[in-house]
């Protein structure tokens, strides 16, 4: 949060950087219901954050059970007002001792880039939807496949298995397996952000280049990336999704399927 942004806190008891919640939060009770959260009212508080020390140590010391996750939250439970005040993505909040270790690989230069590349090709098929990055395309034909046959998810989780040295889609989701039969490939790609996350990285950049001469994906393409952003829990700006034809070569050319080429760039320890 920038100082002057930060200045509207002293008008309150205190103030608090916030950045929009990307992802795609759910409500999940129990392990056998979820539902979806709508993301409109949703914020992720950041630090650092700034108070009246007097009124935060008191609070502190009346605070028992240890509840609040942030000081923010301790005032605002008190009655207190808290200015909020825009933050950045690549701000990360300090909270746990697994962001500690982040940051400090992060700062050592312990965090390095691994790239990797993925490629796929599904025929049409009569008779089925059309799946691309996780939107239903309107088109006469969709495209044949073991899952949906989502073909630029398939090859954004092979770019992302391969960038982490962990195979690809189908050793993770082998089509042999009929679990898989008629999936939704938004399942492989939350498996493979959780894949990184798990190694402690993260996403910089990920490119989708879709190859067909039919359907256009230019007016598909922005809800292509939200669809892929939430998948991944990233911001929308790290993700791009475009189209190129093959000029009539081909199979893509004599419009018998389409290909997807996908390249993303990691940050893993």
């Amino acid at each position: 949060a920038d100082q002057d942004a930060a200045g509207h806190g002293r008008r309150a008891h205190g103030w608090a950087p916030r950045a929009p919640d990307r992802g795609a939060p759910t409500n999940q009770p129990d392990r056998q219901s979820r539902s979806t959260v709508s993301r409109d009212q949703l914020w992720r508080a950041q630090t650092p954050q700034g108070f009246h020390f007097g009124l935060l140590h008191a609070l502190h010391g009346a605070s028992a059970d240890g509840a609040a996750t942030d000081d923010a939250l301790l005032l605002e439970r008190a009655g207190h007002d808290v200015a909020l005040v825009p933050g950045t993505e690549d701000n990360i909040k300090l909270t746990y001792a697994e962001d500690l270790v982040r940051l400090e690989r992060l700062m050592d230069g312990q965090l390095l880039p691994r790239a990797g590349t993925g490629y796929d090709v599904h025929a049409f098929e009569d008779g089925r939807k059309l799946i691309l990055c996780g939107i239903d395309v309107p088109h006469t034909r969709g495209l044949a496949g073991h899952s949906d046959a989502d073909v630029g998810i398939h090859a954004l989780c092979d770019a992302i298995y391969g960038a982490l040295a962990e195979g690809d889609i189908g050793r993770h989701f082998p089509p042999s397996d009929n679990e898989w039969k008629d999936a939704d490939s938004a399942r492989f790609l939350v498996h493979a952000g959780e894949r990184i996350r798990a190694r402690g990285g993260f996403l910089t950049s990920a490119d989708v280049t879709l190859v067909c001469e039919r359907p256009k994906i230019g007016p598909h393409a922005e809800a292509m990336r939200a669809r892929l952003a939430d998948l991944l829990q990233v911001d929308i700006g790290t993700i791009s999704v475009k189209a190129t034809t093959s000029e009539r070569l081909g199979f893509t050319g004599r419009e018998e399927g389409i290909a997807c080429i996908a390249t993303v760039m990691l940050m893993v320890p």
